[in-house]
């Protein structure tokens, strides 16, 4: 699925009558739904909440409510306001809320008396985990890799990943891109383009630089396109080559198939193909970080096979514990040369993780569900595209399987050097809290906050995918109508 460039910027106006999206009768319709967020219960756990937690927390800020059960794509808040959840979990949810083989995995493993917690010592259910990771995964991958289970966050499989890479090469420096997200754990910090969290923070790990990534609508050469993608595989091969470039060889490359929180940015597989060229050209350990994209999201087991690349780390979480904490690396056996204990952690042995992560694996394969997420994932962008032919806001719709972005612009700035409007997070924000409203969870990320981001659960149905539509035609037709109006009057 290739990105859609904004044709023609057409705003809703008063007078116009906008059709429902195809697919949908009005008895399917979810947009007579409109809650007051948050409700009245949601307020007395959200002033507790803010009372007690941390200032750090930000999930809360934009999506107010306070959750009292869930199922499948669907969550309940204690108002007794029902959602659709495109957000799951950050892609953690693949089989969505509460999944009956999840479910059954985890009973099962707590009747037969099985270990909870077993540091990394071995187990029946581990061996079987491994076995079903390992047969997932491409086979010229799988006869040479050799896993590490680490601590259950992905931020500590990336640190993980860092160690491991400079350990066996003895190289110190780490090549990262622009736009790339890795987590918040200082040395994951280090490699995420994100420049909002890493103001406060001193000292973070030496020797990261990062490069261009091919960002079509918004290319940093102005070109976009195969252009673009190209002018960046041979800025990087030409950096990597020059004595004078000031860039160590370095211990490896880290990089997302398709950026998460960047903005669902993907990938060109011509381009990836050529970064896979380049670093074996140079010797560069290739760490693919696959925590949001894994086990079918992008229409795919794993986002690389869209490229037919085979790197040599690979980072796997959130789906992977089938909605439980887990993570491991799994990488070239080549580079298996740190020491025993030279990476730890107490929580690596969460075996219910292991057996709703082997439950969820299997599902996925056996229902198909990669194959599933293409085409739910196309009905999806095909609807995107219909409404943003109607809108003036939606710059570019893209994204790849059930991981879809719409980048939210201002169409009464001016356009920059590329002939794009600039970004509008104001009304990207205004979006997502009219899609609550409504009745549907989605998340925003991107550059300055301005795109809106959907990942809902692999398991969600084209009759779902059509309502969660509808519900955001009515949300941006709305957001429009409130702010734009009042930048026309400023301007």
């Amino acid at each position: 699925m290739q990105p859609q460039e904004k044709g023609s910027h057409r705003c809703y106006g008063e007078n116009v009558v906008l059709p429902l999206v195809s697919g949908i009768s009005r008895a399917e319709s979810k947009i007579e739904n409109y809650y007051e967020i948050p409700g009245t219960a949601s307020k007395h756990y959200l002033e507790r909440q803010q009372i007690r937690e941390s200032n750090a927390r930000s999930y809360p800020r934009r999506i107010s409510m306070a959750i009292r059960e869930a199922k499948g794509i669907y969550i309940k808040d204690v108002d007794g306001h029902t959602y659709f959840d495109c957000l799951a979990g950050a892609g953690t949810l693949a089989l969505g809320h509460n999944h009956p083989v999840v479910l059954d995995a985890i009973r099962d493993s707590l009747d037969a008396n099985l270990p909870l917690h077993t540091l990394d010592l071995t187990t029946p259910v581990k061996d079987a985990f491994v076995e079903e990771l390992f047969a997932s995964l491409p086979a010229e991958f799988a006869r040479n890799a050799k896993i590490q289970f680490c601590g259950p966050s992905g931020a500590d499989a990336v640190e993980a990943a860092m160690k491991l890479v400079k350990t066996a090469t003895g190289r110190r420096s780490i090549l990262s891109f622009h736009g790339g997200y890795h987590g918040m754990t200082h040395g994951a910090l280090s490699l995420t383009g994100n420049l909002e969290p890493k103001q406060a923070i001193a000292g973070l790990m030496p020797d990261v630089h990062f490069l261009p990534y091919p960002y079509h609508y918004r290319c940093p050469f102005g070109f976009g396109g195969e252009a673009g993608h190209q002018i960046s595989s041979r800025y990087i091969e030409s950096i990597l080559n020059d004595p004078e470039s000031g860039i160590v060889t370095p211990a490896g490359m880290i990089l997302e198939v398709v950026q998460g929180e960047g903005g669902v940015i993907p990938a060109p597989d011509d381009w990836m193909r050529e970064i896979r060229r380049i670093t074996c050209e140079c010797q560069i350990p290739l760490i693919v970080d696959e925590i949001q994209t894994g086990l079918g999201r992008t229409g795919k087991l794993y986002a690389f096979e869209h490229s037919g690349i085979i790197p040599d780390v690979l980072l796997l979480s959130k789906a992977i514990g089938g909605s439980l904490p887990l993570s491991v690396v799994l990488y070239h056996k080549k580079l298996d040369k740190w020491t025993p204990g030279a990476h730890a952690g107490t929580f690596r042995g969460n075996q219910l993780a292991m057996a709703a992560g082997g439950a969820t694996l299997r599902y996925i394969l056996e229902n198909r569900l990669a194959e599933h997420s293409d085409i739910v994932g196309d009905r999806l962008l095909e609807h995107l595209r219909q409404i943003q032919n109607e809108s003036c806001c939606m710059g570019e719709v893209r994204g790849r399987g059930l991981m879809i972005g719409v980048e939210i612009v201002n169409p009464l700035a001016e356009k920059d050097f590329r002939g794009n409007y600039p970004t509008y997070p104001q009304l990207a924000s205004c979006i997502q809290a009219e899609c609550l409203r409504r009745g549907l969870i989605i998340e925003i990320g991107g550059r300055f906050g301005s795109v809106v981001r959907f990942l809902p659960p692999l398991i969600v149905t084209p009759e779902q995918i059509d309502s969660i539509s509808e519900i955001f035609q009515a949300s941006v037709k709305a957001a429009e109508q409130q702010l734009l109006p009042i930048l026309s009057q400023a301007s």
